[in-house]
């Protein structure tokens, strides 16, 4: 996979920019006109912004293992969170093969700032990465890390104020969406993380990171937020007017026509508590909460400007996965596979580019690919593909002309695959009634046709060219769509039991 056309005298040094459960339309490069986001925005305007990148798996755990590993979910076998885990494993396998790994040995040092959330106990230092272990989904706030630092800048301790949570059907107090925290920026625990990365960027540049003869580097900086409940300060909770948020059009959601786990789901979060413009608000503080995250990520890049760094290093952003922040009248992310958790951000600045958009589907796996590529090692069994190439605004023969996801389930296993094209997608839901969406037509994917006449064939075709990828790939769920589906018989691959090898 390495390409000497791709690489500028020495090997360069990667910072890796991670947030969690960010939706694409919080970020000026992809439409927001809010203008709360300048640091990622000059990031985007340096290098290539992706417009259909998604995820493997809206879900983080899941989709943290892909990045590391290179492969699918179904392939390493991280199915679920560990904190909702409904009989998965908790830990990759033994052996499994990392970037990491591959990194290391092409002689990189590794650091690892923020959330880790692949492995129960198993932390980024068993990976090879110098880093403290964050486990779980959401901020830390009584890690002794944390408070340490609080104690040690004479910040006051993590509280919050006017919380808001969701109301039930039955009157009681449901999940907490948001809150103001009582602390100053400085005291946040993004401004905690901000300060660990820049920290490990001082030490590695004083080893000789990005020379000519020192060490080059792989340094992450995955940060919580702006994953629910927004819990942020004053200052940016008030930071953006709802006055200026157009909520998505999939808020006129019915549900009708859509698998019936969706309406429970958006019971489970009691979405329809929200008056419209409760759901503005809360919109805006999202908003605020990426905007906090946007300005951290400023000190971060700064700094790297600061110790001469720019010229030397890749820089990327993008999210584990989306939000739904009540689109779909849904909330969190879960058993509904829309672009608003499915598409993620993606920003890849090499030294020497200038700013461009990219719509090839890509994918977070192709980050994993990337990594490899600048490092110069084997990338070959990543299902992913270096981005330099597109980057570089090269042509690329045989780029994949759609994506395919699958889902394991949240809270409860749950089997989905998705199929998404420039123009339409394809559910397969075991569980429920699959889904087809014409995408030039209904963009916010409100009325579900795949038993509608007219998209007959269109559907059958979707549902073959998922059959013949997940076959591919080895996914077994293509089992069931061979039975459920229309498949035609000379298409089908019949797995051949133990058993019935004995059978004459």
């Amino acid at each position: 996979m390495s390409s000497a056309s791709h690489q500028t005298g020495a090997r360069q040094n990667i910072l890796f920019l991670m947030t969690d459960q960010q939706r694409i339309d919080t970020l000026g490069c992809y439409g927001n006109t809010a203008g709360h986001t300048p640091h990622l925005d000059a990031l985007a305007a340096r290098g290539t912004t992706f417009d259909r990148a998604y995820t493997p798996t809206a879900i983080c755990t899941p989709a943290r293992a892909s990045l590391l590993t290179g492969l699918q979910p179904f392939e390493h076998g991280l199915l679920a969170n560990y904190e909702w885990n409904s009989g998965h494993r908790e830990e990759l396998p033994d052996g499994v093969p990392t970037f990491s790994g591959a990194l290391a040995g092409q002689g990189y040092r590794l650091g690892h700032v923020g959330k880790w959330h692949v492995g129960r106990h198993r932390g980024p230092d068993f990976y090879g990465f110098e880093g403290e272990h964050l486990a779980g989904a959401l901020n830390v706030f009584d890690h002794p890390d944390y408070t340490a630092w609080l104690a040690e800048n004479g910040f006051p301790e993590f509280s919050i104020s006017e919380p808001i949570y969701t109301t039930r059907g039955d009157g009681s107090q449901g999940h907490l969406i948001a809150g103001v925290t009582d602390q100053p920026t400085e005291a946040s625990f993004e401004a905690y993380l901000a300060d660990s990365t820049i920290a490990k960027l001082r030490e590695f540049a004083a080893d000789g990171g990005g020379t000519a003869d020192g060490q080059p580097f792989f340094l992450s900086c995955h940060i919580f937020g702006p994953h629910l409940p927004y819990l942020i300060p004053r200052k940016w909770y008030d930071l953006v007017d709802p006055a200026v948020v157009e909520l998505p059009g999939s808020f006129a959601e019915t549900f009708n026509g859509k698998p019936l786990v969706q309406q429970t789901y958006a019971d489970y979060w009691s979405t329809d508590c929200f008056s419209t413009e409760e759901w503005k608000k809360l919109t805006a503080v999202y908003w605020g909460y990426v905007s906090m995250i946007d300005f951290q990520i400023g000190r971060i890049l700064a700094v790297l400007q600061e110790l001469g760094l720019t010229d030397s290093t890749a820089v990327m952003f993008t999210a584990d996965h989306g939000e739904f922040t009540g689109a779909h009248r849904l909330n969190d992310k879960g058993p509904a596979m829309y672009e608003d958790i499915y598409r993620i951000p993606a920003i890849l600045a090499v030294p020497g580019a200038t700013g461009r958009h990219d719509d090839h589907f890509v994918s977070l796996l192709d980050f994993t690919a990337t990594f490899c590529e600048i490092a110069g090692a084997d990338a070959s069994g990543i299902r992913g593909r270096s981005l330099l190439p597109l980057a570089a605004g090269e042509a690329v023969e045989d780029w994949r002309e759609d994506i395919l996801c699958e889902f394991h389930g949240h809270h409860f296993p749950y089997a989905q695959r998705m199929l998404r094209n420039k123009s339409v997608k394809y559910i397969a839901n075991p569980e429920g009634i699959d889904e087809f969406y014409d995408l030039l037509a209904d963009p916010h994917e409100l009325n579900n046709v795949v038993d509608v006449p007219a998209y007959r064939n269109h559907v059958a075709t979707m549902r073959r060219t998922m059959y013949r990828q997940l076959v591919a790939r080895g996914d077994k769920f293509a089992q069931w769509l061979a039975f459920a589906g229309d498949i035609p018989e000379a298409e089908r691959v019949r797995p051949v039991t133990a058993v019935e090898r004995f059978i004459s």
